[in-house]
């Protein structure tokens, strides 16, 4: 939202569900239609397969509908997601694959979430270290999300770091992204040896792109868009969900982190175009897109 209001053509009003579940959800209905009388807006930007679910609910604003990852990924929620799909005047979708749990009937876009490059940027290791009061000798390797979420597969990134501990003969600090500002998220992933993501499904991971921009070493398993995003950088590695395959890439990303330093991650971010600015462009023409189809 901040990067397309800054291109200055769209005038943008935000609606929040704070609410989880279907019946959370729905509790927003009023309040939603109360906001779209007020603000009488030409679009409706769903975020979410449950978000685009409830903005369909009304009829008269046409929605699009941005599809991220656990609204597919999810059985559970997929069915409500379908609902969105299919009532959704545009769907889009963060990684191209998702597009296989949906029957094609209309155009469909695929528009990564950008990331923010001025926020998430190189900063060099021991100052970001000596900032965050960490052990300049440590290894330091960061968590890609929350321990208690399952889909993230923490036990196995704790199991792997252990055995990498035992190889090395040194601590390997395993830190859970958790609870973090953006500012401090930056810093943390400009002070780590590397960065995991282990997760059993993805749709577009925001923290890998966040991570590239800052040139962190990276170990992640095949899920989503991941592997495009990596692409060829060097010092990036591309996991099994064995635990002896990520201890040895683990144990590679922390050899590089040490020989070489740090990734050509931020040229590749650039190169792809998946920075905000670009990203909110591609966003304003299917705006402009679905605007043009109401007219005609």
């Amino acid at each position: 939202m901040d990067s397309i209001a800054k291109l200055g053509s769209v005038e943008l009003s935000l609606f929040q569900v704070k609410k989880r579940g279907i019946s959370g959800y729905l509790s927003h209905y009023r309040p939603m239609l109360k906001t779209i009388a007020k603000f009488k807006p030409d679009i409706i930007h769903a975020h979410y397969g449950l978000s685009g679910l409830l903005a369909n609910l009304q009829r008269k604003v046409p929605v699009i509908t941005t599809f991220h990852g656990s609204d597919v990924n999810l059985p559970h929620v997929l069915k409500w997601s379908r609902w969105a799909y299919w009532l959704s005047a545009e769907s889009v979708f963060v990684e191209k694959g998702m597009m296989q749990k949906f029957r094609k009937h209309k155009d469909c876009s695929v528009i990564p979430c950008g990331v923010d490059t001025l926020t998430f940027h190189y900063v060099p290791v021991e100052e970001a270290r000596k900032k965050l009061n960490l052990n300049e000798k440590g290894i330091y390797i960061l968590f890609s999300s929350v321990i208690d979420n399952p889909v993230k597969n923490y036990s196995i990134a704790m199991e792997s770091c252990n055995f990498v501990e035992k190889r090395l003969g040194q601590k390997v600090s395993l830190i859970e992204l958790k609870g973090f500002s953006r500012e401090l998220v930056n810093l943390y992933m400009n002070a780590s040896d590397c960065f995991l993501l282990d997760s059993v499904s993805e749709g577009s991971p925001q923290v890998i792109k966040e991570a590239m921009a800052c040139n962190c070493p990276i170990v992640a398993t095949n899920v989503g868009d991941i592997d495009w995003i990596i692409g060829e950088t060097k010092g990036c590695y591309i996991t099994s969900h064995k635990v002896e395959d990520i201890t040895d890439n683990l144990i590679r990303a922390i050899h590089f982190a040490e020989t070489v330093g740090r990734t050509k991650g931020r040229d590749r971010i650039l190169a792809l175009e998946l920075d905000t600015f670009s990203i909110a462009r591609r966003i304003i023409e299917i705006y402009k897109k679905s605007i043009s189809k109401q007219i005609s």
